[in-house]
């Protein structure tokens, strides 16, 4: 399974929930079948079952964590509101977040680095920088943040 499109999937997957209030089911489904339709990235799904799971898990983390992620990013927000977010932006931080504290499941470092990659795909021109703003202060942190669950 691919890590970088379980991401992008579960990134759009929230911003779906988020937009249109879909549930996780109907999103992640939704968008899996897209991604196993598209061809113009060369993109095969062999292992649409597993991809399907990590992903649903993943959503379901941050949706079900949401609140704590969103008040431990609006600590390291500065000068800005989890509400004045691009949709974008505050679904990738929510992704790193729980990835970082929550889940446990791949390093910090890579957490921020797949969080910045996202951003510059997904986001604005800034959006990269941003992320990597937010994201490089908490994971100095890290430690005392999951402590402090």
């Amino acid at each position: 399974m691919k890590r970088r499109l379980a991401r992008e999937i579960i990134v759009q997957s929230l911003y779906q929930m988020e937009m249109n209030e879909v549930e996780s089911s109907e999103a992640v489904e939704m968008l899996i079948a897209e991604a196993s339709e598209e061809n113009e990235t060369e993109r095969v799904i062999t292992d649409e079952i597993e991809l399907k799971a990590y992903v649903v898990a993943h959503v379901n983390g941050v949706w079900e964590h949401k609140m704590a992620i969103d008040d431990m990013l609006e600590h390291y927000l500065k000068g800005w509101q989890m509400s004045r977010l691009s949709r974008v932006d505050r679904q990738i931080l929510r992704l790193a977040t729980y990835e970082m504290v929550f889940a446990n499941d791949v390093p910090a470092k890579v957490s921020v680095n797949e969080a910045i990659d996202l951003a510059k795909h997904f986001g604005t021109d800034d959006s990269g920088k941003f992320v990597n703003g937010v994201l490089g202060k908490m994971i100095q942190e890290i430690d005392t943040l999951k402590t402090d669950l």
